[in-house]
């Protein structure tokens, strides 16, 4: 299919057999899959950290993933011979083209190695130092980036929204987006900033993304997308990716590869291509204009070549899918939602936490709430893994059952012996 700029459109969207998604979902199969990796031909269990080599135990995010075959072949391919630098290079180029195919109109690309630097980078490009970004408080960009967009915008303000399930609250954003307007002594609300998905794992439709933006748009706000897990998005969809970007309303991507195969190579997608020339000054002076580009590119035309990007986001969304189902019938385990892409948020008891731990297993807890755990899986998480890991749940949570039933047990054994000690003794004169 050719598109409005004469570019071959081949990109597809991944379905995946049922045969395949019952594969992947089913719990059926051997009671308790064996391992046979370091941390079980110890001596004893380590304690809170991961046995060397041992990467099923690690469900901590999905930036532990190596990287794609595909992808690594496509950097061996790129270092023969010589090429031009600073982007001038044909890899560049085609994946320039690439992603002009992949959202249906002509783009402009800067290949990144962060993405941080992809996000501050396009917010720097967007905002204006007395400007105001706002954002969902769970966002990436308020609390994991160490003040970057406010360092490279040169002051700019995140104001922080609120909202379910770390989308932006509409309500919210519409008071937001008018909240001192003009006042010369505060910041100016200048950019509206997404994630997709969110970092609890759910997914903006097209038709809330164009809402917010429209919202964005009639105040005079651009349209900035954290995309680190925009491939996940997609597949969980099954829409288009112009619906989720440009076509919603969005001016700016900051396009995650990194955690869903490429190895350095994240990139910024503009729309609005006003700002690229700024963008590109910004970029240099940052240091993320790479002398060998080719390489970052080769992983990103490679990441987009033949669906490879939304294969490995729907393997990742599918484990994800699979721990779920695993999770919900165990008693004592609570999810927190229902996830959309490859993240899940649950609630476990402490004593089944730290025996995880002590299993080696790795995930973020302690960050939120009180028994709040975060499990993320990727494109290289295997069934196995998943069921390894529900298994341990299964078997830590009957330990702690019983064990909570036997202290009860003495608890009413030693209760029921005073009674009969003060029974025997009489009345008291």
């Amino acid at each position: 299919m050719k598109n409005g700029n004469g570019l071959t459109s081949s990109t597809t969207l991944y379905r995946a057999s049922p045969a395949h998604l019952a594969g992947c979902l089913s719990t059926a199969g051997p009671a308790a899959p064996t391992c046979t990796c370091a941390r079980t031909q110890a001596t004893g269990p380590p304690k809170r950290s991961t046995w060397p080599g041992c990467a099923p135990c690690c469900f901590t995010s999905d930036n532990t993933a190596g990287a794609a075959p595909e992808i690594i072949a496509a950097v061996a391919a790129a270092a023969s011979g010589q090429a031009p630098p600073y982007g001038t290079d044909s890899w560049t180029l085609s994946a320039r083209r690439r992603f002009c195919e992949i959202f249906d109109r002509d783009v402009d690309l800067l290949p990144v190695s962060t993405g941080s630097a992809a996000n501050a980078l396009s917010l720097a490009a967007l905002t204006p130092p007395w400007g105001s970004v706002l954002c969902h408080r769970d966002s990436h960009i308020n609390n994991d980036e160490c003040g970057a967009p406010e360092f490279f915008t040169g002051g700019a303000k995140l104001i922080a929204l609120g909202g379910e399930n770390a989308k932006i609250d509409a309500d919210e954003l519409q008071a937001a987006v008018h909240r001192k307007v003009g006042d010369v002594h505060s910041v100016q609300p200048s950019v509206l900033s997404l994630t997709q998905a969110t970092e609890t794992g759910a997914v903006y439709t097209p038709a809330e993304i164009g809402h917010l933006a429209c919202i964005a748009k009639h105040a005079g706000l651009r349209v900035h997308m954290d995309g680190a897990r925009l491939a996940n998005a997609v597949a969980a969809l099954g829409c288009h990716p112009a619906e989720l970007t440009w076509r919603a309303g969005v001016d700016m991507l900051s396009f995650g590869a990194i955690k869903n195969g490429s190895i350095t190579a994240d990139a910024i997608v503009v729309f609005e291509r006003s700002v690229t020339t700024e963008l590109s000054f910004r970029a240099k002076r940052a240091g993320q204009l790479a002398a060998k580009m080719r390489f970052a590119a080769a992983q990103l035309d490679a990441y987009l070549a033949d669906d490879l990007w939304l294969r490995n986001a729907w393997h990742a969304n599918a484990m994800t899918a699979r721990l779920e189902e695993g999770l919900k019938s165990i008693p004592g385990t609570r999810l927190a939602g229902t996830p959309e892409a490859n993240i899940l948020f649950c609630r476990l008891p402490q004593q089944v936490i730290d025996g995880l731990l002590d299993q080696g297993y790795d995930f973020y807890h302690g960050r939120w709430e009180p028994g709040v755990v975060r499990f993320v899986t990727s494109f290289a998480t295997t069934t196995h893994d998943v069921d390894e890991l529900v298994h341990a749940v299964r078997r830590l949570t009957a330990a702690a059952i019983e064990e909570s039933r036997s202290k009860r047990a003495r608890t009413q054994r030693s209760a029921s012996g005073r009674r009969s000690e003060v029974a025997c003794m009489g009345p008291v004169r």
